[in-house]
């Protein structure tokens, strides 16, 4: 991995994606405490595995198609900001929020400035 290739940081939020659409599609615990610790209705939890195999790829792709890469950038950008927002709304001031949520945040926008800006 050259750390002067702009697109290794798209594949490893790539990877990571993956990794949580996997614990998304059956929710494992952490991921199921996640969900009820904000309040989201069980009927709504299926939607986070396709948002995320769909940033996964959007993120792969975007290593030979920028515009889409950066897309889904922007796109994770914006879900982990409405994550922040439900964690901050539910008082779910714990590990969710400033861990994972806000974590994911500055991953996502590290691989957005490292892939398309500098």
């Amino acid at each position: 991995m050259d750390p002067a290739d702009p697109t290794w940081p798209l594949f490893v939020l790539a990877a990571i994606q993956l990794g949580d659409a996997v614990a998304s599609y059956k929710p494992m615990k952490f991921a199921a405490d996640c969900f009820e610790d904000v309040g989201l209705p069980r009927e709504y939890w299926w939607v986070f595995t396709p948002i995320k195999l769909l940033a996964a790829a959007g993120l792969i792709v975007g290593a030979w198609i920028p515009e889409i890469g950066l897309a889904a950038c922007l796109g994770l950008v914006l879900y982990f900001l409405l994550a922040i927002s439900a964690h901050i709304r539910a008082r779910d001031f714990g590990r969710n929020l400033f861990v994972n949520a806000s974590g994911m945040l500055l991953l996502t926008v590290g691989a957005t400035y490292a892939s398309f800006v500098s």
